[in-house]
This record gives C-alpha cells, structure tokens and sequence, in this order.
C-alpha cells in the first residue's frame, strides 16, 4: 500500500486528523481514484474528484477542493 492510500485510510477510519487535513487527505484519495478510473483519452476532472469524494467516502467538497487535489496529485507524481 503506497503512502498517500495508508493516509487516506487513516484519515478515513481515525480521529487521527483534524477535520481540515482529514478532509484534504480523502480529497486526494477522491483525486487518486479519479485518475485511476479515467479512460486514456480524457483526463480525471474536478467534478469526477467530487462525485468520487461523495460516492467513496461520504465527503462533499467544493470544487475549489477538487481542482487543488488533482493539482497536488499531479505535483506528487512529477
């Protein structure tokens, strides 16, 4: 399990975060799964990284949120 996904989960299913850092951390999972599930020829967008935060972890974010984790997705991946 890679690094970001340990903190996701944690995030996820501890009290080990404050709300704001909890809901950055599952933000970016939203934004992991989004990249992940996009077809090759079409890149994740900011509305897919907010329907996945609703769907997979019952999270409503802004799409100010959403663009800001795609943009630290893409910044941790080089």
């Amino acid at each position: 399990m890679s690094g970001i996904w340990r903190q996701v989960l944690a995030a996820y299913t501890t009290d080990q975060h404050d709300e704001r850092d909890r809901e950055q951390l599952l933000a970016l999972g939203a934004a992991e799964l989004a990249h992940a599930r996009s077809s090759e020829g079409r890149p994740a967008s900011a509305e897919d990284v907010q329907h996945i935060a609703l769907q997979e972890f019952g999270l409503l974010i802004s799409i100010t949120q959403a663009r800001s984790a795609l943009r630290e997705r893409r910044t941790r991946r080089g």
